[in-house]
């Protein structure tokens, strides 16, 4: 029988954590008059959870990795995961580090802390995912490893707010010592929790790859399910999926990890970048999406023993700003989880949108850039502007974009985009550019071009096939050798 959670107490759950107080577990809710009525949770039940959930990353702007538990601020954490809540997640994956808890045996003090997080969490409707072992390598110790993890978890074995728990993040298939600890700890914590599922993780460097060695060294010691963790180009998402799924097939996969920094791209094609790989995992029949992470960091949150603490693009990969001010990744995450949808407006199709929520990229910048201005528009009030440019070797500058639905060979293809010109010479079309799974250009398809000088609102159109071998595409708004002006608007593609 699925777990049964029926909360009519909440207020007063989260009254206690204001206090400073660990809320009571909802195994004794009756004492804390929660009216929490729990069914103990069966492996089935916890592991449909996990494989569905809506879960969100989770570390304070303030303190990240390690600092979150040194630091401890439950009042932050209450606000954090009231906006974790409001984007419409339904979990929240929190990791255990075993230097900030205590080793060989976890401080008693440490185990309220995750204790109080977890209570917290249940006040704002959030089941919690559980990872241990980070930042650790002591693959001798066997023994005190099954202890510390019992230590940590045993609460919670029959405890439905917790529905599922990581044994080790990110570990490395290709580590001998590694791969021989986990065989060991898996049937110790299955002894311990039965009806707890058991995963684990790999980097966005191993790929499907990594997961395919980490299933056939763990042969005769199962997992419940595994954590991809993607990196990747999100416009070959769905490839990179299905090539992780068949590494492990039967077996369920979810996407535990993924995201860009908006240090290396910009804001809106970091929203961009999550809507594709959600529309990429629904394609997939993936049902559990983790965005990497709640939270940019401010300066000095990560901490200095960290490998990724001197590395710029570590701080940018939230979705809301270090200062609490969402960006717009907020914006397509809040719309995924409550509609269920990820519509192609997200793309700024229009150009109504600000710049920092535009997906649109430069092409070929040297001969040229595009200019988004509030004239000239067809419909809304902005428009896309080339003027005065050339070509070089690469071709006609562009606008680029990347749908949000995935390419699959054999499927039809249409893009439109209307424009219009003055004094324009040379040559503006658009065009779809196919790629590999790779990202090795296959082929592109032509529409029809803007007649030279000048010209009404003229749609332009290019329709196509995907090629064979074609795991993405690129809408391309080209105006090139143009010593005129040439404006663009009012783009389609599906």
């Amino acid at each position: 029988m699925n777990s049964l959670r029926v909360r009519t107490g909440l207020v007063a759950s989260a009254v206690l954590v204001t206090l400073g107080l660990p809320a009571t577990p909802a195994s004794s809710a009756s004492s804390a008059k929660t009216a929490v009525m729990d069914v103990s949770p069966t492996l089935a039940s916890r592991l449909a959870e996990a494989k569905t959930a809506k879960s969100m990353n989770y570390y304070p702007s303030d303190a990240g990795w390690s600092a979150m538990w040194t630091g401890f601020d439950a009042a932050r954490v209450d606000a954090d995961l009231a906006k974790v809540a409001g984007l419409g997640a339904d979990n929240v994956r929190v990791i255990v580090f075993p230097q900030a808890f205590g080793w060989p045996a976890p401080k008693a003090e440490n185990t309220a802390k995750l204790r109080k997080f977890i209570s917290i969490a249940d006040s704002h409707g959030l089941t919690v995912k559980v990872t241990l072992f980070d930042w650790w390598s002591a693959y001798g110790e066997v023994t005190n490893s099954v202890t510390w993890a019992k230590t940590i978890l045993a609460p919670y074995a029959n405890d439905p707010r917790v529905i599922a728990v990581e044994l080790k993040n990110e570990i490395q298939p290709g580590d001998t010592a590694a791969v021989t600890w986990v065989r060991q700890l898996i049937p110790a914590m299955r002894t311990a929790l039965p009806t707890m599922p058991l995963t684990l993780s790999v980097d966005g460097s191993v790929g499907a790859a990594g997961l395919q060695r980490l299933k056939s060294s763990l042969a005769g010691t199962s997992l419940d399910y595994y954590d991809y963790h993607f990196y990747g180009s999100s416009e070959r998402a769905l490839a990179e999926i299905r090539k992780a799924q068949a590494a492990v097939a039967p077996d369920p996969v979810v996407i535990g990890e993924t995201g860009v920094s908006s240090a290396v791209v910009s804001e809106g094609e970091q929203g961009a970048y999550l809507a594709r790989v959600f529309r990429a995992a629904t394609e997939a029949g993936v049902g559990s999406v983790s965005p990497w992470t709640l939270n940019d960091f401010a300066n000095g949150a990560i901490p200095a023993n960290s490998s990724v603490s001197a590395m710029p693009a570590q701080y940018k990969f939230g979705l809301y700003r270090a200062d609490g001010t969402p960006k717009f990744a907020a914006t397509v995450v809040r719309t995924v989880w409550t509609t269920g949808t990820v519509p192609n407006s997200l793309l700024n199709l229009g150009f109504e949108l600000s710049p920092t929520e535009s997906a649109w990229r430069q092409g070929n910048s040297t001969a040229g850039t595009a200019v988004i201005a509030p004239e000239m528009a067809r419909t809304g009030a902005r428009s896309a502007r080339f003027s005065g440019t050339t070509r070089t070797a690469a071709g006609l500058p562009s606008l680029i974009i990347s749908p949000i639905t995935p390419v699959q060979a054999g499927f039809r293809w249409r893009a439109e985009a209307f424009a219009r010109g003055i004094n324009a010479t040379g040559t503006t079309e658009i065009a779809l550019s196919w790629f590999d799974v790779n990202g090795k250009w296959i082929s592109q398809n032509l529409s029809n071009r803007l007649p030279a000088g000048n010209s009404g609102w003229t749609k332009l159109v290019v329709e196509a096939v995907a090629p064979a071998g074609a795991t993405s595409v690129q809408l391309h708004l080209k105006s090139g050798d143009n010593t005129g002006t040439v404006w663009f608007d009012d783009v389609a593609i599906s």
